[in-house]
């Protein structure tokens, strides 16, 4: 017989950890990062052993650390390591021909215009369209709860200004 932490856990990882994964995906842009740290972010609400009072918040929160403290790790060894040796151990792997496929001229602008608005507001973007709600996003990104709504406003309002624009070395 299983506890009911255990089976509100299982009910929270099969309705949340896609939304999580997409999350982290199109913050990241990397092909398996975002999967390693949506399961870590769970496995550490496992071993919590209690839920949270907004367990898809602290689940975001969370995954946010493990992605930062990723970049900040991976960043440090780049410095570290020589130039052609950093690249030869850390490079991407080719793209597969269908990853080529799906790289398209509305990808590449929709990726450009993301990394020309502020972190704040690439966050707040990317975790509405995976459809968390005001109030998780502002426990996520510790926010006042009632500013949400304009924050978001203005961040999609920044996106589309940069969106319009034909990205530098674009053409």
């Amino acid at each position: 017989m299983s506890s009911p932490f255990h089976s509100r856990f299982v009910e929270l990882f099969d309705a949340h950890y896609p939304k999580l994964y997409r999350y982290l995906n199109r913050l990241s842009g990397e092909p398996n990062l975002p999967a390693d740290i949506a399961q870590e972010a769970f496995v550490k609400l496992y071993r919590r052993g209690s839920m949270p009072d907004s367990a898809e918040a602290w689940l975001v929160t969370v995954a946010m650390n493990l992605l930062r403290n990723e970049k900040s790790t991976r960043n440090r060894r780049l410095r570290l390591l020589s130039s052609p040796r950093a690249e030869m151990t850390l490079s991407d792997p080719p793209p597969s021909p269908e990853e080529r496929v799906e790289s398209n001229d509305s990808r590449r602008k929709v990726r450009a215009a993301l990394g020309r608005i502020t972190e704040r507001e690439r966050r707040l973007l990317l975790l509405r369209a995976e459809g968390y709600s005001y109030r998780d996003i502002a426990s996520a990104l510790d926010l006042n709860e009632g500013s949400v709504g304009a924050l978001l406003a203005r961040a999609r309002q920044a996106f589309r200004a940069h969106y319009k624009e034909e990205p530098p070395g674009a053409s």
